[in-house]
């Protein structure tokens, strides 16, 4: 299922983003599907959870400008995305999350801001 979200979320960002760069990878790495019983001779499959994808728009006609990365290898996941903020500023995320120490996020901001322009008639 959440592959499935994440190629439409693509999809969506790839459309809006007509007028700019676009692009976007998804790599799956599907294992063997090893079969849970739960009794009764009912039985559900398991597969490891293993994928990595990332995306990235640059459209200067609308200043919309992002990336993400992301890749998980079990209970594993880390990746880091970046925006600019309407100030001109940039976003950095970078997380982490497992099992074991829960989720973790680091926040960054850049301080570049656009200087605007003043036109006169």
């Amino acid at each position: 299922m959440f592959f499935k979200v994440v190629c439409v979320l693509s999809v969506a960002v790839a459309v809006v983003s007509g007028y700019g760069h676009s692009s976007q990878y998804i790599h799956r790495h599907d294992g063997h599907h090893e079969p849970v019983y739960h009794g009764y001779g009912h039985h559900d499959y398991y597969t490891y959870p293993k994928y990595e994808f990332g995306y990235e728009v640059s459209d200067p006609h609308t200043g919309d400008h992002k990336s993400q990365h992301e890749h998980r290898d079990g209970d594993v996941v880390k990746g880091h995305y970046s925006l600019q903020q309407p100030d001109g500023s940039y976003r950095h995320v970078d997380y982490h999350g497992d099992d074991h120490s829960g989720f973790h996020a680091t926040l960054k901001h850049s301080t570049h801001h656009i200087v605007p322009h003043h036109y006169h008639y």
